[in-house]
């Protein structure tokens, strides 16, 4: 395996909470060494990246920290269509997500736009249950 699965530089896509609720999510990701770290926004705000990726078992997870805010731990799979995985604030606030480099279509078929709405709050939340994306 190859870092040429990891390629820095800008990623799209986007959370989710349920199949049909994205929310999308803009990224610039540096991927050396088996660290990863980056930064980008989404419809909650700026963040900051911090993590690392494996080229053997293809996993990465890392820590998406709002500025001045709370953060999120991601585990995700890299394959042919992005990375894919779950987010979780705690076992209560989680959801999936997918995110592909900028420039590839979009892998799920669906085309990305703003949300207008804010995410609900975390602690209305807890009755969400947990979204993986597809494998294929």
């Amino acid at each position: 395996m190859s870092d040429e699965l990891f390629p820095s530089g800008p990623w799209t896509g986007f959370y989710n909470y349920s199949p049909q609720d994205k929310h999308r999510m803009d990224l610039d990701l540096t991927f050396a060494g088996g660290k990863m770290s980056g930064d980008g926004n989404d419809d909650v705000g700026r963040f900051a990246i911090s993590g690392q990726y494996d080229v053997k078992s293809l996993e990465c997870w890392w820590t998406k920290t709002y500025t001045g805010a709370h953060s999120v731990f991601y585990r995700g799979f890299r394959e042919g269509k992005g990375i894919w995985g779950t987010w979780e604030i705690t076992p209560h606030s989680h959801g999936g997500f997918h995110i592909w480099p900028e420039g590839m279509p979009d892998p799920t078929g669906s085309h990305l736009t703003e949300q207008a709405d804010l995410p609900q709050a975390v602690e209305e939340s807890e009755s969400r249950e947990l979204v993986t994306a597809p494998t294929a």
